[in-house]
């Protein structure tokens, strides 16, 4: 696949934000059902089904077992793979060499295209040259703002993780924080790593970095227990995704300390704690719009040449705060498990 051919397409035609919410449209008309497998089509395309030629389309992610997170991120993509008439076959796996297979396999299988996360770009790089070299279109979402266009992607969808850790940081600022601890719950990762610098950048109390196994939840927990239990200054834990918020709040209760907890990430729970205050905020990135919009970013490209951002900038999903003064509204939508 020829960079230069690309850059040269988005010159020529850029991919306007207005015909990206015009698909989103087009989604709201067809009903999800999210008991199918990807692998089957996903949400139920019985309404609103494109008319274009069916095409496949690899997702493939570096979600760990029982993160929730990516659950979302997976509903989006079934819905804009109903929308659009594609065969959407998801798979993943947190070791990056693993991940890296699994894009090979996508390769092997001569998809379409090919959607994919970048949290250990470096891991990835040789195999998405080898797309490019087979002729399939590559996008990113969720991780790898910072290299998706050294790496030759299309277009990305997500949050600049650097950005969102910076806004998180001027919360704490703004809740009188002192003392923050921030939890890493899969070490390596670069977009976790940007959101840890990200707050300690703009937080003026004291920060501290403590790295959990983020596959081993009891793990996680002792963990935390321990470091509240040795610093009793610590007056909030950060967890940088929705499912270890919950764990965290126990280890502050198992510590016997008064700290509080905020988080990156949302999900239904997450949505319910904020409501009962157990859990203070959270920084949703809009995972199920990532999802959707990689499906139907590479749709768009096979059917009609576009590339979102222009082909040059990111398409950004977030931050954006959900606190006790807005959680009602999103709430809504995260029981149906888009949020």
């Amino acid at each position: 696949m020829d960079r230069s051919s690309h850059t040269r397409s988005r010159r020529i035609a850029p991919f306007v934000a207005v015909a990206a919410a015009a698909a989103l449209t087009l989604a709201g008309c067809s009903s999800g059902s999210g008991g199918k497998k990807a692998e089957e089509g996903g949400a139920d395309a019985s309404a609103g089904k494109a008319s274009t030629p069916r095409m496949k389309v690899a997702l493939v992610t570096h979600q760990a077992p029982g993160d929730t997170f990516w659950d979302i991120v997976r509903k989006g993509a079934e819905a804009a793979a109903a929308k659009d008439n594609v065969d959407l076959v998801y798979s993943s796996d947190p070791n990056a060499g693993n991940q890296a297979n699994l894009v090979q396999n996508a390769i092997d299988q001569k998809v379409d295209g090919i959607a994919v996360t970048l949290a250990k770009p470096d891991a990835l790089k040789d195999v998405i040259a080898k797309a490019e070299a087979a002729g399939i279109p590559v996008v990113g979402l969720n991780s790898g703002l910072s290299d998706w266009k050294d790496l030759g992607l299309l277009e990305f969808f997500g949050q600049d993780e650097s950005v969102a850790g910076e806004a998180f940081g001027k919360k704490l600022n703004e809740v009188g924080a002192r003392s923050a601890l921030c939890v890493v719950h899969e070490q390596g990762n670069v977009g976790l790593t940007q959101r840890c610098d990200g707050v300690e950048k703009t937080f003026e109390g004291k920060t501290q970095v403590v790295n959990v196994n983020g596959t081993d939840m009891p793990s996680v927990k002792s963990t935390v227990t321990a470091k509240l239990e040795q610093d009793s200054s610590i007056d909030y834990v950060v967890t940088l995704g929705a499912p270890f918020a919950p764990t965290a709040v126990q280890s502050v209760g198992d510590a016997g300390s008064k700290a509080k907890v905020a988080t990156f990430d949302l999900n239904k729970e997450l949505a319910k704690a904020i409501q009962d205050g157990s859990i203070e905020f959270a920084v949703d990135q809009q995972p199920y719009l990532q999802g959707y919009l990689a499906v139907d970013g590479l749709w768009l490209y096979k059917n009609n040449g576009n590339y979102s951002g222009g082909g040059e900038q990111p398409v950004l999903t977030g931050p954006a705060f959900v606190d006790k003064s807005n959680v009602d509204t999103v709430s809504e939508f995260a029981a149906k498990g888009t949020r």
